[in-house]
């Protein structure tokens, strides 16, 4: 048996408008782990995105394997955990649903629990409380997701993505449970009708791979858009700046701050460079779907 591995966990984004706590799209932006069995527990953050000032049994991967490993009656070996990180935190990329991915490959490497895909999507979504991330770090490619009273989740998975996306990253935090407060705490039914409908056609789109409806759809949500939209910076420029440029549709990504944009692959590039010389304040990023989600290689 190996004492060395790394695992690689694809970011993601959710929602892509309507979709809201059960579309996914795996990133090709990721947080990657190589571990190393020693005689004492040790963490060790390389690079920018990765936490500062915790210690062992604060930090989540710890805390998310040690839960993981006590379920199954396990307890867990050991070892340094070098972490660096593609995914800025608190942006709405996936950075926590990455990193309890990560949690669960650690403990099923450490405790040899030999975890099914279908218990690494059905954990890492109970523990997320919602499908969209998690599923997407786990399998990559767009995940559309549901998940049971009793935490067992259902995903249709959609390989070969034809577009590129660019992520507009502010430089300021937007906490989940900040952007779910403002959010109503019911709709009525006309209003619940059309916006299950707009989500209903974003995920046939998807599917479908129709992408000028893709980005249609994406930029009509009423679930959690409009009441979002003004924790976001640049909110409406971005939008309407990123259209002009030739993208099919902008969202929020997950619960903000970062708006995504599908564009088209060609002349991706250059949109980048139009985008970067408007809003200058954002990290603007160009990007591609993931398409083999969470990896784990014996070193």
């Amino acid at each position: 048996m190996s004492n060395q591995w790394q695992i690689s966990i694809p970011g993601s984004t959710a929602n892509l408008g309507p979709g809201f706590d059960s579309i996914g799209l795996g990133l090709s932006l990721y947080l990657k782990l190589t571990v190393t069995l020693q005689d004492e527990w040790q963490f060790v953050h390389v690079g920018e995105n990765v936490p500062t000032n915790t210690t062992v049994e604060d930090h989540l991967i710890y805390k998310i394997a040690k839960q993981v490993a006590e379920q199954f009656g396990k307890q867990l070996r050991p070892c340094l955990v070098e972490m660096t990180s593609e995914l800025p935190l608190a942006r709405g990329l996936g950075s926590s649903a990455a990193a309890i991915v990560a949690a669960i490959e650690l403990a099923n490497l450490l405790c040899e629990l030999d975890l099914s895909i279908q218990d690494k999507l059905n954990i890492s979504s109970q523990i997320e409380g919602h499908p969209d991330n998690a599923t997407a770090s786990v399998l990559g490619g767009l995940t559309i997701s549901a998940m049971s009273e009793d935490g067992i989740v259902d995903t249709i998975q959609v390989n070969d993505i034809d577009a590129a996306f660019v992520v507009f990253i502010p430089n300021v935090e937007l906490k989940t449970a900040e952007a779910r407060g403002v959010l109503p705490a019911q709709f009525d039914r006309a209003y619940a009708v059309r916006a299950s409908a707009n989500a209903n056609m974003l995920a046939a789109a998807l599917i479908a791979k129709d992408y000028e409806r893709i980005g249609c759809y994406m930029e009509v949500d009423l679930f959690h858009e409009p009441f979002r939209a003004k924790l976001i910076p640049q909110y409406v420029e971005i939008h309407a700046a990123a259209k002009q440029a030739g993208a099919y549709g902008t969202a929020l990504s997950g619960a903000g701050p970062t708006l995504i944009s599908i564009i088209p692959s060609e002349g991706a590039e250059q949109f980048v460079v139009n985008m970067k010389a408007q809003f200058p304040t954002h990290k603007i990023v160009l990007t591609t779907a993931d398409h083999k989600g969470a990896q784990v290689l014996a070193l």
